[in-house]
């Protein structure tokens, strides 16, 4: 964690709060955000709250939250919308995205869809699984995504197929 300048803080006076230090956001900073981009979750057909906060290397913070609609296929999670908020801001390198929903048993963990989408943007960043009272299981993208296809595969080696002539 220190590499990617997240630091946990402990101690009651330091609680859940976003640290405002120019070179560091806390964990516990992070998944109180995420809790928060849950609040504005869209989801009157599954009644399913998914909130995530996305921090970037430039220390900034993007927020997203699930949007549903009638046609299933066309809604939008959580962690794919605050990438793609980033991203149309121009930020495209992340240091940790933290996922918060309402399930009190187990910790949320995202979608195969999301999974992929984070890969995107490279394997060895910190995903948080968060549960409403703010416990977590820190994860590696590459760990929820093993033996993963990312943008680097693109450009490898591929058998180059002869078109046939008539």
């Amino acid at each position: 964690m220190g590499d990617l300048q997240i630091e946990m803080l402990h101690g009651k006076d330091q609680g859940s709060q976003l640290l405002h230090h120019p070179d560091r956001v806390t964990v516990e900073g992070l998944i109180h955000q995420s809790l928060e981009a849950r609040e504005f979750s869209y989801c009157p057909y599954s009644n399913f709250r998914v909130g995530a906060a996305l921090l970037a290397h430039d220390n900034r913070v993007f927020t997203g939250c699930n949007v549903e609609n009638a046609c299933n296929n066309l809604g939008v999670c959580a962690e794919r919308n605050a990438i793609a908020k980033a991203v149309s801001e121009g930020c495209r390198s992340f240091k940790a995205i933290a996922i918060a929903s309402d399930l009190h048993d187990q910790f949320i963990s995202p979608c195969g869809g999301c999974r992929q989408f984070m890969r995107e943007f490279g394997a060895s960043w910190d995903v948080y699984l968060t549960k409403p009272d703010g416990s977590y299981r820190e994860m590696k993208v590459s760990e929820l995504l093993p033996v993963s296809f990312g943008p680097e595969d693109m450009s490898m080696k591929k058998v180059v197929k002869i078109p046939n002539e008539y």
